[in-house]
Order: C-alpha cells, then sequence, then structure tokens
C-alpha cells in the first residue's frame, strides 16, 4: 500500500464517490483512480466501497474503518511536511488563511502586515468564501487557519477558540427619520426596508431570532455578503443597512451615513479562530494568531491543540 491509494480513497470520499472528479482534482486519470483503489482493497481483504457496475455507490462498514485510518496517516504526512518545512526554511513559506469578506476586508490587513513585518519571508494566501466553506476549507488542509463568525464551532475536528466579540451597527442617510431618534427599537426596524447580510454570514442569524422572537416580519429588500456592498446601496437610498461595527470603523468625518449601534437589540457576536485538530502549526501560525487577539498567545492555542478546548473565559 502506498499513499497514492490512500489519496485517491480520500479524494473519491471528498467527490461524493465519483471518481471522474476525484481524477480531475488529483490531475491523473480515472481508470488509474480506480485501479489504485481495488489494489488497496485486495491488499487490505476488504471492500472499502460497494459498487454498482463500475460506480462507486456508498463506503461500507470496513470502508469506515479504513477511511478514518487514512486521514489519520494523511493528517500525519502533513505534519511531517510542516515539521520539515519548520526547521529546514527558517520560518519561510505560505500561510494560507481561509475567511470571510467582512474578515478580509476589515479586520486583517493590519495583523497580516504586521506578520509580514516580523517574517518577510513568508507569503500569505487568502481564501475567501462562506462560514461552512471555511471550515472546510481548513478540514481539507486548504488553509491552515480559519476565521468567521459562524458555523466553525460546528465541526468536531476543528479546534476553535474565540478572537473578539462584535456588534451589529445601523447605517442610513443622516436625512433619515431614525437618525435623529435617542433609542432605535425593533418596531422602527421592522418598518423600514432592511439592506443587510447574506443568512449564513456575519451574525445575521442573531437579527432573525431577534425580530422572530418579538414576532416581527423584517423588510428585507437586499442581501449582500459584502459590507461595502451594502452600504452602497444605502447610499442610493434602497433602505437602512444593518452591517458589523468593523466595517464603518474607517467611515471618514462628515460622511453621508449615520451610524447607530445595535448592539441592545441583537447583542454580542464572536469571531473564532479555528484550526484542524492535531495539525502541526508552524511558529509563524502561532504569530498570526496572537496578532489577531491579545487571548490568542501560543501557550493557551498549543493548549487547545492538545485537547483542553474551552472558551476561557470570554
Amino acid at each position: 500500500m502506498n499513499l497514492h491509494q490512500f489519496r485517491f480513497v480520500q479524494e473519491a470520499v471528498r467527490r461524493n464517490l465519483n471518481l471522474t472528479e476525484a481524477a480531475k482534482a488529483l490531475h491523473t486519470s480515472q481508470p488509474g483512480v480506480s485501479k489504485a483503489i481495488i489494489e488497496l482493497e485486495e491488499e487490505l481483504g476488504v471492500e472499502i466501497f460497494a459498487r454498482h457496475g463500475k460506480r462507486l455507490k456508498r463506503v461500507t462498514e470496513p470502508g469506515q474503518h479504513v477511511i478514518k485510518s487514512i486521514e489519520l496517516i494523511m493528517r500525519e504526512v502533513g505534519n511531517l511536511k510542516r515539521i520539515g518545512e519548520q526547521f529546514s526554511a527558517e520560518d519561510s513559506g505560505t500561510l494560507s488563511i481561509a475567511t470571510t469578506h467582512t474578515q478580509a476586508r476589515y479586520v486583517l490587513p493590519v495583523p497580516v502586515a504586521k506578520l509580514r513585518e516580523a517574517y518577510p519571508k513568508v507569503n500569505v494566501t487568502l481564501h475567501q468564501g462562506s462560514p461552512d466553506q471555511v471550515a472546510r476549507m481548513v478540514l481539507d488542509e486548504i488553509a491552515e487557519i480559519g476565521i468567521a463568525t459562524e458555523s466553525l464551532d460546528h465541526y468536531q475536528d476543528l479546534v476553535t477558540l474565540p478572537c473578539y466579540e462584535w456588534e451589529h451597527v445601523l447605517v442610513l442617510p443622516r436625512s433619515h427619520p431614525l437618525a435623529t431618534k435617542e433609542r432605535i427599537s425593533l418596531e422602527d426596524l421592522a418598518t423600514e426596508p432592511i439592506i443587510t447580510y447574506h443568512p449564513s454570514f456575519t451574525g445575521r442569524t442573531r437579527i432573525d431570532t431577534a425580530f422572530a422572537q418579538r414576532k416581527l416580519e423584517p423588510r428585507i429588500a437586499l442581501e449582500a455578503i459584502d459590507s461595502d456592498v451594502i452600504k452602497t446601496y444605502v447610499r442610493l437610498g434602497l433602505g437602512i443597512g444593518i452591517v458589523a461595527e468593523m466595517s464603518v470603523r474607517d467611515e471618514p468625518a462628515g460622511s453621508e451615513l449615520a451610524v447607530r449601534p445595535l448592539g441592545t437589540l441583537f447583542g454580542q457576536n464572536v469571531a473564532r479562530v479555528a484550526f484542524k485538530r492535531s495539525a502541526y502549526l508552524r511558529n509563524f501560525v502561532f504569530k498570526f494568531a496572537e496578532l489577531l487577539s491579545p487571548r490568542l498567545d501560543r501557550n493557551l492555542i498549543a493548549k487547545a491543540m492538545s485537547g483542553h478546548t474551552n472558551d476561557y473565559g470570554i
């Protein structure tokens, strides 16, 4: 048996047992993938996959155990590579970060710049996606670290830690009647066309929950994943916007948009960082996490990666 066979089995599972797609992802031929899997099955003496003709239909019971073992082996192979890079490349290489647009646009620029100052030989690659896509990229080792507000703590193979808290704010034209109100209520918001995030992004769940608990039906005029897009449509007069507070920190003085806090209505959101469980983290990964938040020191992360995880009093 060999690592190529393990990769082929792993990719077949990732591609929902579609060997054609697995072969494309691995830049090889479909017959080659099929042959390698059959050879592994013959060597092990069990069928990993049940078949209908030449098609894979499902993972067998012994196959489930084989796949778990393959995942452990491939994880350790990845760790061996990172250990080699750590000690041979003198803190050079690439840091791959998976995150959402809001984090990439408003939170990461300063930590990334400081990391490049501390480790000038390290290149940084940003992968943007939904929170679930962020989690999957970390699990699939496309990224070493993931940053998002939703979903990350739903995956048992991820180690997640709280990074920082943030609140939603209301953005609206300064001429809007709500801009002059001292206290804005959910009832006030429910009467207006609202421009805010897509349901899977940037704390949208808290917004929907708050309205539902008051038995109110918000008038969602437009949904987006990009805070800048939301603010643009507010400026055009399509409605009032609900965005993350970090997206308005750089609004210039005298901006045509008024900003009002909404923490009392929607509560606090917690952005989290995620690492793949049992992964080997290079020095610059620890450094980047520390730059994201003073809470995330190396000792705490190492303790969490060893299995001692909780929210550390956040």
